[in-house]
């Protein structure tokens, strides 16, 4: 591994510095980009406005329309946590800005598959709906969204995953990926993407004469499931998306939340006053994602709809039996997958420049975690496959991937899916995460195509595990109180939570818990604790290491450590 240091302009943190901010913060946005004080203002007239999002008006006058016509609303949802708060986001905000018959439907992982499709606009259909509506999926769905129209519903797509060279030919598409879409944030999640939506629907209905700025609802309610669903789908944390993170993260820290996520901070054994982008990543947003992995998502969004705190603590129980049961699962195929993985090199060589794991044993559910664990250790981009599970359709595997920067995943599947017409029955996603189902029959072409596709645009340096820091901690900001500071700030996606870099000395160091090492460190000459976690083998007497902080609580006193990252090899 290779420890690097971000490149940190002193004009930046000078100008930070003047405006207030602390020195250490100020260093530290300013290696992230930051350059001058109003691009660290959360309020909420600091957001884009929602006229630039393309379609966000013309959705407005659609769903203006169907609500005066008392039409009756289904949304399409999808299984990850973004689309779940996406559905709830939506279903909230169309009653509370005057709509009736709201209701919705999500696709089943492995009876329906992904997005929109026919039999899907058929159970809308069925279900009396007027108007169908997506949420997170739907930029894919050219034969879903014709169906829907077939049979005469109005369709409404909202997604934010990149689409392709044909849109569907639905009454109104919302999606910042769009061609000819000015909007700046193009990583906002759907979540997001549906509450802008409902801004410009608002601002509609304000123009229309059904409310005043004084007596128009209030949305802001619906910021802290914005928020959730923007850091689970681990989106880039642009100036946009951190606004709402954190305006989403001051309702929740003040107790303005919904019973379901309060719920959920309970079964996580999470504080809610002291809520952090960590709970909503590593807490929170697995809980509802183990839902649509092992079950049905309808327990996360009625988890999240729910104004019933009992109802909602019953709730947050089942999604964390879920999610322990999904952890068990992983576990098991995570070291029989990582086992294959490793069978595709010799010890002491380099694994090979793409990785394809397929065992017919492996759970569709988890595949995209397994896929992620195997490309942080090998550093590789890295697909993982298991056998659907649909009826009729048992000779397809499902395959999702995750990639290292510089090797886009979804343009690599692209590029396979043209050089090997027909391999791939279908794709999607982002740069860094991507899904894709082929026949078993074709899953070696597959492996071919994108190994191809891997040695043509990945070198040398990119295949080097890289680690960026922040740099030597300076030993006046090893204090607790700077540790509270960090953690309530607004980290995730391209606006990466603070690490730091230097070497120190190894007093002593023993194995906890068999798999995690407790270290005894001298950090500029002053003892401190620090522990790895998941990391067996012993370090030097000295080590360039890469830590986090964090504090200790014992006895009443809190004290910081050091989080090891990673060490220089």
């Amino acid at each position: 591994m290779k420890i690097t240091v971000r490149d940190i302009p002193p004009r930046a943190v000078w100008a930070l510095e003047q405006g207030g901010v602390h020195p250490l913060l100020a260093r530290l946005y300013a290696a992230r980009g930051v350059s001058a004080m109003d691009e660290l203002d959360e309020g909420l007239g600091r957001l884009l406005p929602p006229a630039e999002l393309k379609g966000a008006q013309a959705a407005a006058r659609l769903l203006a329309d169907a609500i005066a016509q008392d039409k009756r609303l289904c949304i399409v949802a999808d299984y990850d946590c973004d689309g779940a708060t996406a559905c709830a986001v939506g279903i909230r905000g169309l009653r509370l800005l005057g709509a009736r018959h709201v209701d919705y439907i999500v696709p089943d992982r492995v009876r329906d598959g992904y997005g929109l499709t026919a039999p899907i606009a058929q159970r809308v259909k069925d279900s009396g709906a007027d108007v169908l509506i997506t949420v997170d999926n739907g930029i894919a769905s050219i034969e879903g969204v014709a169906h829907a129209r077939a049979l005469g519903l109005q369709v409404l797509v909202t997604d934010h995953h990149l689409p392709a060279a044909t849109l569907p030919d639905a009454d109104v598409i919302v999606n910042p990926n769009q061609p000819g879409c000015d909007f700046a944030s193009k990583a906002i999640a759907g979540v997001g993407v549906m509450f802008y939506v409902l801004l410009a629907l608002r601002s509609e209905l304000r123009e229309r004469g059904l409310f005043t700025p004084q007596t128009q609802p209030k949305l802001d309610a619906l910021l802290p499931l914005v928020a959730l669903g923007t850091v689970a789908d681990v989106v880039r944390l642009d100036a946009n998306n951190r606004r709402l993170v954190a305006q989403g993260l001051k309702r929740v820290r003040a107790g303005a939340l919904p019973a379901g996520l309060s719920s959920l901070f309970g079964a996580a054994g999470r504080s809610a006053p002291v809520a952090t982008t960590f709970d909503f990543g590593f807490a929170l947003g697995p809980r509802i994602n183990a839902a649509g992995r092992l079950s049905d998502m309808t327990l996360g969004i009625e988890c999240l709809l729910t104004d019933d705190a009992m109802r909602a603590d019953e709730l947050a129980r089942t999604l964390d039996g879920i999610n322990r049961e999904r952890r068990e699962i992983e576990g098991d195929m995570r070291a029989q997958a990582m086992e294959i993985a490793e069978s595709l090199f010799d010890e002491g060589e380099e694994p090979p420049p793409a990785i394809c794991v397929f065992d017919p044993d492996f759970h569709e559910g988890v595949v995209g975690i397994v896929a992620s664990r195997i490309k942080d250790k090998l550093h590789r981009p890295t697909f993982v496959f298991a056998a659907s599970q649909a009826p009729g359709k048992e000779h397809e595997l499902k395959g999702s991937g995750r990639s290292i920067p510089g090797f886009h995943l979804r343009d690599a599947l692209d590029l396979v899916a043209k050089r090997y017409p027909g391999v791939l029955l279908r794709f999607g996603g982002h740069a860094m995460a991507a899904g894709c189902t082929v026949d078993e029959e074709n899953l070696d072409q597959f492996e071919q195509g994108l190994t191809e596709v891997a040695l043509e645009w990945l070198d040398k340096p990119t295949l080097q595990r890289r680690l960026e820091t922040d740099g030597p901690l300076a030993p006046e900001y090893r204090r607790v109180d700077l540790v509270d500071t960090l953690h309530k700030e607004v980290w995730g996606q391209g606006f990466a939570p603070p690490i730091f870099s230097e070497e120190v000395e190894v007093v002593s160091q023993r194995l906890v818990g068999e798999k995690h090492l407790a270290l005894k460190l001298r950090h500029q000459g002053t003892p401190i604790d620090g522990i790895w976690f998941n990391h067996t083998d012993s370090l030097p007497a000295r080590a360039r290491i890469a830590f986090r902080l964090d504090a200790d609580e014992w006895n009443g006193s809190r004290k910081v450590k050091f989080l090891i990252e990673g060490m220089e090899t």
